[in-house]
């Protein structure tokens, strides 16, 4: 990276030579993607580097930028790191972070299932040692660019929060990193009871967890983000499924001055592939109405052969722009309510007129009667006086044929009774 303040654009040239086309001019207070452009020749620096200081000084308050090799095609890599404040530092794997758009990350593995173990320790290795010069404590991550085909590693830097992805750690590792915080920070070292990362523990490493960020944001309309009212909302659940949702349900206004993400949808499962084809199908289950998702857009991620493999890189979304390709959702269900609902208020508009609805109403004659006097004894009352053994003897006995109404009905007796008459009927 540059060793020289860039305070103009002589010494950026002079940086940019040392180090070799291509760089990456980065804003020293950005991050989550933001403040990064490519420069791949003296004249994209030129131009670049004053509209990427006005940018800095507008989005974070301080025009610093500097300059870094750019990688082509690397890997995303982090490895999840736990300091105590007794000295003790350990790591808790890695993470694939590759899968991005414009340096922000969209789908998050962990472990990373392409690299060698011989490249994998050494990452370990790297992140303990930054950690370890600083006497890093409480949860942090390092992040590099890898290039497995060559054998490279470079460093970018460190998150020295919890981060967004911090799920598929918890998944593969069984360790909850949020109250592995608050102990730490309450000044219990690793090896206590609380925590249990001593270092006589070997952390098990389960499966593979894949992680995705659904939000509001319109994948046909450049990720434009969405608002609005959600009308209806439904999510998926099941074994190996996490979901990590704030304030979203069915009535939730989602405003245009906030975050976009609505829900974090983790899944887990002995490989990448099953746990893509998990992650598919509870993506298929959600619903959500009202306001535009991406959720399309990282189903068409993790049903990619290329990723199900554990070989994107950063340059994936932009080498596959199928992914971009979105079939139009028929959204049966909404649309059967909605029919029913507009029927029943309005009416169903092909009947209209062909039926009388006053000659559907039909009165039964009825006998006439003295209310004022008791009703005759009936059967009833006799089987009250006789019993039912004497009861059943005088029916049996009786010549006329009698009537009754029973509970003791067939199948297609009970359909009549209680879905079709609308009548009396014997």
């Amino acid at each position: 990276s540059s060793e020289a303040d860039l305070v103009d654009i002589d010494v950026a040239l002079t940086e940019a030579h040392r180090i070799g086309y291509p760089v990456m001019l980065k804003a020293a207070s950005g991050g989550g993607g933001r403040g990064m452009r490519v420069i791949r020749d003296d004249e994209q620096l030129q131009k670049g580097f004053f509209e990427a200081r006005n940018e800095a000084q507008n989005a974070f308050g301080d025009d610093t930028v500097f300059l870094e090799k750019y990688v082509e095609r690397p890997k995303h890599i982090e490895v999840q790191l736990v300091g105590d404040q007794h000295g003790h530092l350990t790591h808790l794997y890695e993470r694939d972070c590759s899968v991005q758009r414009r340096f922000q990350k969209v789908v998050e593995i962990a472990p990373a299932v392409d690299l060698t173990e011989s490249l994998r320790q050494r990452l370990y290795a790297y992140a303990l040692k930054i950690g370890q010069a600083v006497g890093y404590d409480n949860v942090g991550t390092v992040e590099f660019l890898v290039n497995p085909e060559l054998d490279r590693i470079y460093f970018i830097e460190v998150n020295p929060r919890i981060q967004v992805e911090h799920t598929v750690t918890e998944m593969i590792t069984g360790v909850d990193l949020i109250k592995t915080q608050l102990f730490i920070a309450a000044g219990y070292p690793l090896e206590s009871p609380e925590i249990g990362l001593g270092p006589d523990v070997v952390v098990p490493r389960m499966g593979v967890a894949v992680q995705c960020r659904i939000t509001t944001e319109d994948a046909t309309n450049d990720f434009k983000p969405d608002y609005g009212t959600i009308v209806a909302y439904r999510s998926a659940g099941g074994f190996g499924i996490r979901l990590d949702q704030g304030s979203v349900y069915q009535g939730a206004v989602i405003s245009p001055f906030f975050d976009s993400l609505l829900v974090k949808v983790s899944t887990q499962a002995p490989t990448l592939a099953s746990a893509a084809q998990k992650m598919l199908r509870t993506l298929d289950e959600f619903r959500v109405r009202g306001v535009k998702t991406n959720m399309q857009f990282l189903q068409n991620i993790v049903r990619n052969p290329e990723f199900q493999a554990g070989h994107a890189t950063v340059d994936f979304i932009k080498d596959n722009p199928d992914l971009l390709q979105f079939k139009t959702r028929l959204d049966r269900a909404t649309r059967i309510l909605n029919y029913i609902g507009e029927i029943v208020v309005n009416g169903n508009p092909d009947v209209a007129g062909r039926v009388d609805e006053r000659r559907q109403i039909r009165k039964p004659p009825l006998p006439a009667a003295d209310l004022s006097v008791p009703p005759a004894a009936g059967t009833r009352q006799k089987l009250l006086e006789l019993g039912p053994e004497e009861f059943a003897k005088w029916l049996r006995a009786e010549p006329a044929i009698h009537y009754t109404d029973t509970t003791l009905r067939d199948a297609h007796q009970s359909l009549l009774a209680t879905r079709m008459r609308t009548i009396d009927m014997l």
